[in-house]
């Protein structure tokens, strides 16, 4: 097959290769190729490998474009499939009470938290609120994130909740990256429905999942301590099901609230955070299949020194993510090269875990495996080009921005030798 795109002469290409989400041995035994390449066919992955394999695969004429990648390293492009990327206002001030040491019930108080975003997201207008989104987008790409998913839940009314899968919609025509999109309008109960907490968790069971369906892919629910229950969410989650929405949850961030239990129980995507999971709920998700998605840059920000057990996770098998988490009050990070960072440092995961849960497992937590994650021929030509010889360079060189070369479905859309 002729060859639009040859990169050649790789010091490392990293393919993260295999079927489904990888776990345990899968997700830890690395497999490196030194002096590779990777042919391209319009927006398609011809071959990725040894060089010599890759040339009898692909046919390099003189109309191809060819990169060389000498002293280079290629992997797929990052997957972050858990972010909060569409919102109003700024939560700067929060931040300065926290380091005075000032806690989140004193924060909620004064009017911060959650609701805080709420009142700004819905004070601002479409446009605005659409102009704030590819900006981030924007930054995403040049940090090598090809693919992601993008919440509501700082709408928490049936208007509003519309009104942003609206604008998250109009961003997936403009963006570059593929995005899936998850309805969280059990994000938190809103201030107006303080004394009302059953006609919200009925709104957000009923009504609200009627609207959203064809707009949202996923269904989220925020269950933990102050929160939504166990009751609640899986009253939620249960109809979302029959609708046939994928399921998600933020999952035993706070406190042991059964979780990762009811991710499980119910066969989820992914659960989110799981700072505190039960042996339950862990043995459930290992059966259902459930992704954990691990998101230690909330942890790192907020200081709490409490992280997920990954290791742990990976011991029964249970296929490991990473997401930065990104939104406006608990974790304002971009990069998911700083989140295999942290992930390595606090995580205890090796490079190579946290290079997969970050790819193709980040891929399979949002339904999107099967097109990219790996470089796998037939895949989406989904990669990136790192200023490093090793991939382990991305954590050892924590808060540098290595990637050189952004290529997605085939096509170099963000360079340094072409920032604009």
């Amino acid at each position: 097959m002729k060859a639009d795109l040859f990169i050649d002469k790789i010091e490392e290409l990293v393919p993260v290769s295999g079927e489904g989400p990888l776990s345990g041995e899968r997700q830890s035994t690395p497999f490196v190729i030194k002096g590779g390449a990777v042919a391209i066919s319009g927006d398609r992955i011809i071959a990725a490998g040894e060089r010599k394999a890759v040339l009898k695969e692909a046919e390099i004429t003189g109309e191809t474009l060819i990169i060389d990648a000498s002293g280079k390293t290629v992997i797929p492009g990052f997957v972050d499939p858990h972010t909060h990327l569409l919102y109003g206002g700024c939560r700067h001030w929060e931040y300065e009470e926290r380091l005075k040491g000032t806690t989140y019930l004193e924060i909620l108080k004064k009017g911060g938290g959650i609701n805080d975003t709420v009142r700004a997201t819905r004070s601002t207008d479409d446009g605005e609120l659409l102009d704030g989104l590819m900006k981030r987008l924007r930054i995403l790409l040049k940090l090598g994130t090809t693919s992601l998913e993008i919440k509501t839940g700082y709408g928490l009314s049936l208007q509003e909740e519309l009104r942003l899968l609206k604008i998250i919609k109009r961003a997936k025509s403009r963006s570059l990256q593929d995005i899936a999109v998850t309805l969280l309008g059990a994000h938190a109960i809103p201030s107006e429905y303080r004394d009302r907490r059953e006609e919200y968790v009925q709104l957000m069971a009923g009504e609200m999942l009627d609207v959203a369906r064809g707009m949202a892919d996923f269904v989220d629910v925020f269950q933990d301590e102050g929160a939504f229950t166990y009751e609640e969410a899986r009253k939620i989650l249960k109809r979302a099901g029959k609708l046939g929405y994928g399921l998600k949850l933020h999952a035993d961030e706070l406190s042991s609230s059964r979780g990762a239990e009811l991710a499980g129980e119910l066969g989820a995507v992914s659960a989110d955070h799981l700072t505190h999971p039960s042996e339950k709920g862990l043995e459930l998700m290992r059966r259902s299949g459930t992704v954990a998605v691990l998101l230690p840059g909330t942890t790192f920000f907020l200081g709490s020194g409490e992280y997920a057990p990954a290791r742990k996770f990976i011991d029964m098998g249970i296929p490991v993510a990473l997401a930065t988490d990104h939104n406006p009050g608990t974790c304002p990070i971009y990069s998911m090269a700083e989140i295999i960072g942290l992930s390595v440092r606090f995580l205890g995961l090796t490079p190579y875990e946290a290079l997969v849960a970050s790819t193709i497992n980040a891929a399979h937590a949002i339904r999107i495996g099967e097109k990219t994650g790996s470089l796998a021929p037939g895949k989406q030509a989904d990669l990136l080009i790192l200023d490093a010889h090793s991939y382990v360079h991305i954590p050892y060189e924590f808060g540098r921005n290595l990637v050189e070369t952004v290529i997605k479905k085939g096509k170099i859309v963000w360079s340094t030798e072409d920032p604009a």
